[in-house]
C-alpha cells in the first residue's frame, strides 16, 4: 500500500543540522511554520489521501534516521527506516492527536530498532567475535571503574564504539535498548519508558541490571588481558 515511500541517500540526511540534536530536544521543538499542519496532514491520509503521506515523509526523514543510526548498524539502516514509516502509516488512524507527532514517531523508531535486535538474537545472527589486538590494547590502558560512563565520554573514538558495539552485542535486545537510552543518550527513566512503552519500574531495573552486565563483562575481558596474577 505504501510502495511510493523513498528513503532518499541515508548520508544526507545524516549531515542535517537537525539529525544533531538530541532526541528529546528534537522531540520538544515544534516546525511553527510548517504548512500544511501534522494534524492536516494526518486527517488527510486516514481520509484517503495516500499521496498526503510523502509530505510527512518528507518532513521527518531525517529525524527518524538520526534515531535509528543511533541504535542499527549502518548496512541495515535504511530498511529499518524504511519500516519505521511503514509502521507509521499503519498506525495513523490510532493517534489520537493528543500527543505530539514527533514524539510518537520516536517512540515508534525506538521500539523498531528493538524488534530489529529482538530477531537478530532470536536468529542468533549476532557476531561474538574476539576483540582485536588494538581493541584489547585499548580496554587495558582506558576503561575506568565506571565502564559505562567510560563509554559515554569516550564514545566519538573509533576503538570505544567497535569496542562497545562488541560488549552490547552479549546483552539481551531490552537490556541493551535501555542501556543506550538512559546511559549513552542521556534519556530520563520517564522519557525511555514513553519510548520503549515499557513502565519507568521496568526501565529502572533494565537500567540497572544492564549497567552491571555490561561491567561485568568488560572487566571479565580486561581480567582475560592481564592473565592470572
Amino acid at each position: 500500500m505504501i510502495g511510493f515511500i523513498r528513503i532518499i541517500d541515508p548520508c544526507a540526511a545524516f549531515c542535517h543540522p537537525q539529525s544533531q540534536c538530541l532526541l528529546r530536544e528534537t522531540g520538544i521543538m515544534q516546525h511553527q511554520s510548517d504548512e500544511p499542519r501534522d494534524t492536516k496532514i494526518i486527517k488527510k491520509i486516514i481520509a484517503g489521501d495516500i499521496n498526503a503521506f510523502e509530505i510527512l515523509l518528507e518532513r521527518y526523514r531525517a529525524y527518524v534516521f538520526s534515531i535509528v543510526r543511533k541504535h542499527i548498524p549502518a548496512e541495515h539502516a535504511d530498511e529499518i527506516a524504511h519500516e519505521v514509516f511503514i509502521r507509521v502509516y499503519q498506525g495513523l488512524p490510532g493517534f489520537s492527536g493528543k500527543s505530539d507527532f514527533k514524539q510518537w514517531l520516536a517512540g515508534i523508531s525506538v521500539r523498531t530498532c528493538y524488534d530489529f535486535w529482538r530477531k537478530k538474537y532470536r536468529s542468533k545472527e549476532i557476531s561474538m567475535s574476539s576483540l582485536s589486538e588494538t581493541h584489547r590494547e585499548w580496554l587495558e590502558n582506558t576503561i575506568a571503574d565506571d565502564a559505562v560512563m567510560t563509554f559515554a565520554e569516550k564514545k566519538r573514538q573509533a576503538e570505544a564504539l567497535e569496542i562497545l558495539d562488541w560488549a552490547l552485542n552479549k546483552l539481551s535486545a531490552a537490556d541493551r535498548m535501555t542501556l543506550e537510552l538512559v546511559y549513552l543518550e542521556g534519556y530520563s527513566h520517564k522519557e525511555t519508558s514513553a519510548l520503549t512503552g515499557w513502565s519507568i519500574a521496568n526501565v529502572k531495573i533494565r537500567a540497572h541490571r544492564a549497567k552491571k552486565k555490561i561491567y561485568k563483562i568488560l572487566m571479565a575481558e580486561k581480567k582475560k588481558i592481564r592473565g592470572p596474577l
